[in-house]
């Protein structure tokens, strides 16, 4: 009985009964407002006094259009509202959390050839140009020189 109690008062499991119950809440307002206000408004639009009787019958089966209409606006404004709400937040802050700062560059451009070197490199592979400690490459022109 007490593992049960603990898997039970975890974080992630009270977490979603909560979601799911404030979900259930959030679901039965948006309906209301569809059913109460947005469904008037639309009726008025289409000057039909309720729009959720809008109906039609073939061979005695009655096809309720303007109660789908109904649950496919309501279900409209409710994934709009999770997605803006929920998705869109969580999405913008996962995607600051794996920004990285950039790597260290592991190359770097020989001023000879313009070639891609590694940085602990001591003579280029390209042109042979030598790395001096702190002057950077040395051309082979000015080696040849005895610079």
């Amino acid at each position: 009985m007490q593992g049960f109690k603990q898997f039970l008062l975890r974080g992630n499991v009270v977490d979603m009964a909560v979601g799911i119950v404030v979900g259930a809440a959030f679901g039965t307002v948006v309906s209301s407002f569809v059913k109460d206000l947005l469904t008037p408004f639309i009726a008025a639009i289409v000057r039909k006094p309720n729009f959720s009787t809008i109906a039609f019958e073939i061979n005695g089966s009655k096809f309720l259009i303007g109660d789908f209409a109904n649950a496919v606006v309501s279900f409209i404004l409710i994934a709009a509202a999770v997605y803006f709400a929920v998705v869109l937040p969580i999405n913008t802050l996962v995607a600051h959390a794996r920004k990285q700062p950039p790597a260290d560059p592991t190359t770097k451009k020989c001023p000879e050839c313009a070639s891609e070197i590694p940085i602990q490199a001591r003579r280029c592979a390209f042109c042979t140009s030598a790395l001096q400690a702190d002057a950077g490459l040395q051309p082979a022109a000015e080696r040849a020189l005895g610079a």
